[in-house]
């Protein structure tokens, strides 16, 4: 345990942080497996709902700084890529 009030105070703000970050990870993903049950599906139109949607949330993830931007880009382009494969 940290000995001065700072350092006690830093590990509550971490943890806060720390219990965002992992909610807005979990929306991302809850994202990405709808747009891929959606493509298993082989909804089209669907598809292309929760692709935007999932977009939106890696995006506003990535802004926030919980991912890096080029590992958001990478997630982005991995669903075109799917979805390309779907509507081909």
């Amino acid at each position: 345990m940290a000995n001065s009030k700072s350092a006690q105070k830093r590990i509550r703000i971490i943890e806060k942080k720390t219990a965002i970050n992992k909610a807005r990870k979990s929306k991302m993903k809850t994202a990405i497996r709808r747009f891929e049950e959606a493509v298993a599906a082989g909804d089209v139109a669907l598809a292309q709902e929760k692709l935007n949607n999932a977009k939106k949330v890696i995006d506003k993830t990535a802004a926030k700084g919980t991912i890096h931007k080029n590992n958001a880009a990478r997630k982005k382009s991995k669903l075109e890529k799917k979805f390309n494969e779907l509507t081909a």
